[in-house]
């Protein structure tokens, strides 16, 4: 995918002060293009290679695991030729914390997504084991895309911890914990309450749900169409290897045909071999379909916590409705709905003239203090719809850019195949036109 042809860039700390604490600064697009441009001439990314490894985890228990050495080399413009490379080892827990991260701290940007775990719409022939080496490789791939995406994203390649993540071996993670990651993380209780309460939700990003479950499930048809004709395409290649065997056999009993009889099954046999590098080939394509089936997660994910900032508001709303309500009560002396004080006050009694004044000055307090609470929410909420909105633009441009390139690619390796087997049953006929 073209997403390896754009430069990479990372975040320098002398150069600028944006970061995880203000995602939502006051820069304007020219100048974040500006400083982007000047940020991705200066470095190169790149994850070089994988590295099996045994050791301990969290609980203390023996595991092999791989390792993946992530490469960033700052290109000096005033010295031609010279570059200043640093290497590191990252496991892919350390990739999904770091995205995780990403998430969290900026919630109105679509997340670039990590490439599979384990492997998934696969053709019955290929490992599906997560330590199978072309697994691996294909795995070492996506997560340098995924390092190559967020360092040309225009606000993700400026954040301190991304910096971090690839310039120091340990302290990382100290300075990922420093942001509070664990205080912002929603809850999933409180996501699904607020999927099914909130009274008023932005039909945009309704639709926007709509149209990420359907993504999902078009290209995960579209993968399993995919495993499934590949299946085929496997078992046609090797049955042309039981033509080679025949024709070798029968050129053994024939000594005018037996020539081309060889000859033929010898095309025969050099095209059955050909269809296991054709299809890791087609994995290729596919890791690129399935990068925007992981990306359909990360559109819902934006329509999540848009749900939960409208579900806060909504609840602070309330709770300002209802004080203010109180605090008339307690003016007036009259109840208008049934609760629980005023049942209370009927059986106890009222409440003396001081209790009144000074619940109502608490109320008043309260109320000042949730006014100005709302009118941050509704700041914050426009805020988001608006970055949301132009990351989402952003988002279908390089959406229809990949998948267009990936389908052409596809059927441009799809034709070529389809030429190779022309080409092989042409020579078989010159071969057996000179028996």
């Amino acid at each position: 995918m073209s997403v390896k042809e754009e430069p990479s860039g990372l975040f320098d700390n002398e150069d600028s002060e944006a970061g995880g604490e203000s995602p939502e600064g006051d820069t304007t697009g020219a100048e974040v293009m500006a400083a982007e441009e000047s940020l991705l001439k200066k470095f190169e990314i790149s994850v070089s290679e994988a590295e099996k490894r045994t050791g301990k985890n969290a609980m203390n228990m023996q595991e092999t695991y791989t390792a993946y050495l992530i490469e960033t080399r700052l290109l000096d413009a005033h010295n031609e030729g010279h570059s200043s490379l640093d290497c590191l080892w990252r496991r892919y827990s350390e990739f999904e914390l770091l995205r995780n991260y990403l998430s969290v701290t900026y919630p109105f940007v679509v997340a670039p997504p990590l490439p599979e775990k384990r492997a998934e719409f696969v053709w019955h022939k290929l490992s599906a084991d997560n330590m199978d080496p072309d697994f691996v490789e294909r795995r070492r791939i996506g997560l340098e895309n995924f390092l190559l995406r967020v360092a040309s994203h225009p606000v993700l390649c400026h954040d301190k911890v991304f910096s971090s993540f690839l310039s120091q071996e340990n302290g990382w993670k100290e300075a990922l914990n420093e942001t509070g990651l664990q205080l912002k993380t929603d809850s999933r209780l409180k996501s699904l309450n607020a999927t099914f309460r909130v009274k008023n939700p932005d039909k945009r990003f309704t639709e926007l749900k709509h149209y990420s479950d359907e993504l999902q499930s078009v290209i995960s048809h579209l993968l399993r169409v995919r495993a499934r004709v590949a299946d085929r395409l496997y078992g046609v290649y090797k049955v042309h290897g039981n033509y080679g065997r025949v024709f070798s056999e029968w050129s053994a009993i024939e000594k005018e045909m037996g020539d081309g009889l060889q000859s033929a099954g010898h095309h025969m046999d050099v095209y059955a071999a050909s269809i296991d590098d054709i299809l890791e080939e087609e994995e290729h394509y596919a890791d690129q379909l399935k990068e925007y089936l992981f990306y359909s997660e990360a559109l819902r994910s934006v329509c999540r916590k848009h749900e939960l900032m409208q579900y806060d508001l909504e609840m602070s709303a309330l709770d300002l409705v209802s004080k203010k309500q109180q605090c008339e009560e307690l003016a007036t002396g009259t109840v208008r709905t049934f609760s629980l004080k005023g049942m209370t006050s009927k059986l106890f009694g009222q409440e003396t003239p001081e209790q009144r004044e000074a619940k109502m000055k608490m109320l008043e307090e309260q109320i000042e203090e949730g006014e100005e609470q709302l009118k941050v929410q509704n700041e914050e909420s426009r805020d988001f719809v608006q970055n949301a909105w132009l990351e989402i633009e952003r988002f279908k441009d390089q959406k229809n850019r990949d998948l267009k390139e990936a389908l052409i690619n596809y059927a441009v390796m799809q034709i070529s195949m389809c030429k190779k087997g022309i080409q092989v049953w042409t020579n078989a006929k010159e071969c057996f036109s000179k028996m």
